[in-house]
């Protein structure tokens, strides 16, 4: 009970109107809506309290009443049929207007009771002076035929997105790993100290980002991508260094950096705080 009254209290804090119908026979309606939920509500909000006529399934409801609490009104009228009674002769005009056309088809002014329409065969009570009702029990509809079943075994999958996968052969390791050590060596036997330390860290980086990600679920990617986004905003340092009172060097276009890095640090805030506002919303959707 304690999980469901949270519950209600969340969805009171995010609805515009709440309509209660629960009842126990022969007991007072339960209090579902209590006057701290009424007082979390939106200004102009509405609860119609359908259980009034046994209490009320809100704390401030006044059967026979409407009333306004908090901002918020509560009708808690205990003779809503007798009030609906325009929409429901709206309801029964409506329904006889279809009847009349399934007994006028041919629209010439010419009822037909056609007996064979099990709709009014049944509402039919007497035709030609012979007393019809009640009418016979329906026939059965006859069960369609079986289909073959075919003799096909789906085939399982191999591993795939969001699923673990069989190790790969011997022989395509080896070749591999002995290519990528071709690449690599070639690439430090030819390239500047100050490039391996970056391309290192570029090569671990695809190498984890690939294994996060190929591993998780699809129905996962949404957080993942929106939280993997708030945290890459640490390049926000970046832009924050540059703004720095150290920038007074000279030979340096000042204003051009302070300005560029005024606009990165204003990019990289919305990115950061908006993924973990989009991961906290969709987190909250699963635990849902």
């Amino acid at each position: 009970q304690q999980a469901q009254r949270e519950m209600y209290a969340q969805q009171a804090r995010e609805v515009d109107i709440i309509i209660t119908t629960a009842l126990i026979p022969g007991k007072p309606a339960p209090k579902l809506i209590t006057a701290e939920m009424v007082r979390s509500m939106k200004p102009g909000s509405v609860i119609v309290d359908m259980a009034a006529e046994q209490g009320g399934n809100c704390e401030l409801t006044e059967p026979g009443q409407a009333v306004v609490k908090h901002g918020v009104t509560i009708v808690g009228y205990t003779d809503l049929a007798s009030r609906l009674a325009k929409q429901s002769s709206t309801l029964y005009a409506s329904n006889l207007f279809r009847l009349s056309e399934e007994l006028c088809k041919t629209k010439d002014g010419v009822i037909h009771v056609n007996m064979e329409d099990d709709a009014i065969r049944g509402l039919t009570v007497i035709k030609d002076g012979s007393i019809t009702w009640p009418a016979p029990a329906l026939k059965p509809a006859a069960a369609p035929a079986p289909k073959p079943v075919a003799a096909v075994v789906a085939a399982k999958p191999k591993g795939g997105h969001g699923h673990s996968s069989a190790p790969a052969s011997a022989r395509s390791t080896a070749i591999i790993f002995g290519f990528g050590a071709l690449l690599f060596w070639l690439i430090g036997a030819n390239a500047p100290k100050e490039f391996l330390g970056h391309f290192t860290v570029f090569v671990l980086g695809c190498f984890v980002g690939y294994m996060v990600v190929w591993n998780v679920k699809p129905a996962l990617h949404t957080p993942l991508m929106s939280v993997t986004n708030a945290i890459s905003s640490i390049i926000v340092i970046g832009a924050l260094v540059q703004i720095s009172p150290v920038a007074a060097a000279v030979n340096r276009p000042n204003d051009w950096i302070t300005w560029l890095a005024s606009a990165g640090i204003v990019l990289t805030a919305i990115n950061m705080f908006g993924g973990f506002a989009v991961t906290q919303r969709m987190l909250a959707m699963f635990r849902k």
